[in-house]
């Protein structure tokens, strides 16, 4: 008993109240700013394993981005990283941060589907599938429904058949072997349904970019209602984007 109680002390309170002004470390790698110094642009691009920045003005897709952090590292007066997790869009242009800009990535309003608030945003149960993924964003997935983030209490779950599901959630680069299993996941969910993909392999491939191991042509057949960026995805993050589609707006 006394054990437990020290565990308790030493652990603190872990449940987050209101996830939406939760504060996270400085050491969390979030949305990155981007300076007006002049750097050598080839050097800064040649860091970064994915093609993630471009020059001219320079500019970091997130949906490419694994959040290594080598070109702040390098660059530390060129780029910084900070610690806001709110990064989840629903336009896919939205996830590129360009040098000088240091506005919050936000969901287009206008672009969201009627359907989604009309019949989401007070219940949404959705269908996770890893296509090809390493695990990390799925641990990040089931993180989201533990005692600390309790998604749970917002409607929010994810469900074991797609065929009670209202959405897919993606993870992974999506690999040939595991192309047609999306496929049949996605077809037995009932319309209408939301499709999310989450984390930068989801999003662009991330490494595997241009591998012949993928077949990434589901996505060129269906619209994506929400990008969750991460390498991997945080659960404040996740949880944050998925509220801010569904929630019902005047």
């Amino acid at each position: 008993m006394l054990k437990n109680l020290n565990i308790l002390r030493h652990q603190g309170k872990q449940f987050i109240p209101d996830i939406s002004s939760a504060k996270l470390a400085n050491t969390f790698r979030g949305r990155p700013v981007i300076s007006s110094e002049e750097v050598d642009e080839n050097e800064l691009m040649e860091l970064c394993p994915t093609n993630a920045i471009s020059a001219n003005p320079v500019c970091i897709d997130l949906g490419k981005c694994t959040f290594c952090g080598e070109c702040a590292i390098n660059f530390p007066k060129k780029i910084q990283f900070t610690n806001d997790y709110k990064i989840a869009t629903n336009i896919r242009e939205n996830l590129i941060v360009k040098a000088g800009n240091d506005e919050l990535i936000q969901l287009n309003v206008e672009t969201i589907r009627k359907e989604i608030q009309e019949y989401f945003s007070g219940s949404l149960k959705l269908r996770q599938v890893s296509a090809g993924g390493d695990n990390s964003c799925e641990l990040e997935l089931n993180a989201c429904s533990n005692v600390n983030f309790d998604m749970g209490r917002f409607g929010i779950d994810f469900v074991a058949s797609p065929r009670h599901a209202d959405g897919i959630v993606i993870t992974g680069p999506i690999t040939e072997n595991m192309s047609r299993p999306l496929q049949i996941c996605y077809d037995a969910i009932p319309d209408p349904k939301i499709v999310i993909l989450a984390g930068t392999d989801a999003i662009s491939g991330g490494i595997f970019e241009g591998s012949p191991a993928l077949n990434r042509s589901f996505l060129s057949k269906y619209k994506v209602d929400l990008y969750v960026p991460g390498n991997p995805i945080h659960p404040l993050t996740f949880i944050n984007g998925v509220l801010a589609l569904i929630q019902k707006r005047k």
